[in-house]
């Protein structure tokens, strides 16, 4: 994720890293310690979004250390 600060205070272009593949994209849209470090304050811990192409199944992981809700 890439932050770029504008002469206007409190301005930034957020440009999340976009992984493609032949099954459609993924990425963090928001992440609590990436947006911490550039003084942005949210009250939630990560936001993703995906997107799959037609006929692809996405299948969940289980997570026994650190499980995330899904």
């Amino acid at each position: 994720m890439k932050f770029d600060s504008f002469q206007l205070p409190g301005v930034k272009l957020i440009s999340p890293k976009i992984h493609h593949d032949s099954r459609g994209y993924f990425f963090e849209s928001y992440r609590y310690d990436k947006f911490l470090k550039e003084q942005l304050y949210m009250n939630f811990v990560q936001d993703n979004e995906v997107y799959s192409s037609r006929n692809v199944l996405r299948g969940l992981h289980y997570q026994l250390n650190k499980p995330q809700g899904k």
